[in-house]
């Protein structure tokens, strides 16, 4: 159903199941897929593409221009997966020329209300934003991470898998996956242990873990040493995973 209060651009593509609230504004470069539902006042422009079964509740700004003094209104991107829920006041940045060129957000993410998301973002899926949590331009989230509410993240920041962010923190350097981290500047707290219980990991999968975590963080070797003593006693795809990001880390982990 589409409110008669909406305005909705004639080359905008809609799909017939979509549900548009009153007084809400759809651009013509947007397609919204089955089974999405708009509320009220919610703006969604640019070149935007939204999946099936999103929910996106009033006042919410979707595909607006990114925050970047250098972009000239050149054709870029936001992709939206499916199955995600925007709160109230989300704002959802397209990507740059500079960047990636698009914003990537992927399936059933929970973004609570007056979250931020900048260009050039990765997203992954099943990840849940808190309150005012803002991500700057370039970041990418790993699956199943929670962003605690009023933290910030500092451009190029990436966020691995199942990692958790307290509240009010600002992550300057990369989380790990699997980790806990907090404060200003974030630092480690150890293992994201409920959330990995939440997941069902099992006991094995964690001690794993644990170890590794150990032996990259709270011992005094070298990371390289670290990562050498894993590779004769840790075989793992968890702990694998953990020290390909590590390895690969352009701004260094939180530590």
């Amino acid at each position: 159903m589409i409110h008669p209060t909406a305005l909705i651009d004639k080359k905008a593509e809609l799909d017939s199941e979509v549900e548009v609230g009153p007084y809400s504004i759809i651009g013509g470069h947007v397609r919204i897929a089955r089974g999405c539902k708009i509320g009220a006042h919610v703006v969604v422009e640019g070149w935007t593409d939204i999946g099936e079964g999103c929910t996106l509740l009033h006042s919410s700004s979707i595909g607006t221009p990114p925050q970047d003094l250098k972009f000239k209104g050149e054709e870029t991107r936001l992709l939206i997966g499916r199955r995600n829920i925007f709160r109230e006041f989300v704002t959802l940045n397209c990507g740059t020329r500079n960047g990636r060129g698009e914003t990537l957000i992927g399936d059933d993410n929970f973004f609570m209300a007056y979250v931020h998301v900048a260009h050039d973002c990765i997203v992954g899926n099943r990840v849940i934003m808190a309150n005012a949590a803002t991500l700057a331009g370039h970041i990418t989230i790993g699956d199943h991470a929670i962003i605690g509410g009023l933290s910030g993240i500092h451009q190029f920041v990436r966020i691995g898998s199942y990692a958790i962010i307290g509240g009010c923190s600002a992550v300057a350097q990369d989380v790990p996956p699997f980790v806990s981290v907090a404060g200003n500047r974030a630092r480690l707290y150890g293992l994201n242990l409920v959330g990995l219980k939440r997941h069902g990991f099992s006991p094995e999968r964690i001690g794993l873990l644990k170890e590794a975590y150990r032996l990259l963080f709270r011992s005094n070797l070298t990371q390289k040493a670290a990562i050498s003593k894993i590779a004769e006693r840790l075989d793992s795809p968890d702990v694998a995973e953990l020290v390909k990001f590590v390895e690969s880390s352009k701004r260094g982990t939180c530590h």
